[in-house]
């Protein structure tokens, strides 16, 4: 008797496996808002620097989290990159203009703002000259600190995010 061997099943959508990884967690924060309704309207009350800011946090917040998941080096990755350092540039540079934490002055915040615009450069130049590990270093202290921790702050209660997600 001869075995026969059972052909491996082939992959979901085998050209977005690596994607993933970000797609799903992406998907269930967009689900998630969603479900809690943000009330948009707020928007229409805020400075233009404000709806800048939060669209360029938004743009970059998701394309950062897809090229975490996505294979680095390719051609994807670079474009992508070009993108995300467009996005959070001018994430930072739109952040100079928001002063509703203290306002007319600058506040506590603001350091990230300085820390984005002196690192930025940093991770170009390091992807520039092939050094993957400070390219890599940078990038992922930007996108965490400079995105994702400084994004938690928006929800402290008071601020523009709670506001449209939580009310009050």
């Amino acid at each position: 008797m001869s075995e026969q061997s059972i052909p491996a099943a082939r992959p979901f959508l085998p050209a977005m496996r690596p994607y993933w990884r970000a797609i799903v967690p992406l998907a269930l924060l967009a689900a998630a808002a969603l479900l809690l309704r943000p009330n948009l309207a707020l928007l229409s009350t805020v400075s233009p620097a404000i709806k800048i800011h939060l669209a360029a946090a938004v743009g970059a917040l998701f394309l950062g989290g897809i090229m975490l998941a996505s294979r680095k080096g390719r051609a994807f990755h670079r474009i992508a990159g070009w993108v995300w350092v467009t996005l959070v540039a001018t994430l930072a540079i739109s952040s100079i203009f928001v002063k509703t934490l203290n306002p007319g002055h600058f506040s506590w915040i603001h350091g990230f703002t300085a820390f984005t615009l002196l690192a930025l450069p940093v991770g170009v130049i390091a992807a520039k000259r092939h050094d993957v590990k400070t390219h890599r270093g940078t990038m992922m202290g930007l996108f965490l600190g400079g995105l994702v921790i400084a994004g938690l702050f928006t929800f402290v209660p008071g601020r523009l995010m709670f506001q449209m997600f939580f009310g009050g």
